[in-house]
C-alpha cells in the first residue's frame, strides 16, 4: 500500500510542477527570472513549487 500511495504523490506533485512552470511561461517575467525559477522548480519540486506559488511571479492574467 505505501507504494501506491507515494506514487500518487508523486503524481501530484508533477502535476502542479507542470502547472507551475506553464504559469511561468504566460508570466510577464524576464526571461532570466523564469529560467531560474524554472531550474529551481526542478531540481526541487516540492520546495521550489511552495516559493513559486509563495513569491514567484504572477500571470498576466490576474
Amino acid at each position: 500500500m505505501g507504494i501506491e500511495v507515494r506514487g500518487v504523490f508523486a503524481l501530484i506533485i508533477l502535476v502542479l510542477d507542470i502547472w507551475a512552470i506553464v504559469s511561468l511561461f504566460r508570466s510577464n517575467a524576464t526571461t532570466g527570472k523564469k529560467v531560474l525559477w524554472i531550474v529551481f522548480i526542478l531540481i526541487l519540486p516540492v520546495i521550489g513549487f511552495i516559493l513559486w506559488y509563495i513569491a514567484g511571479p504572477k500571470s498576466g492574467r490576474v
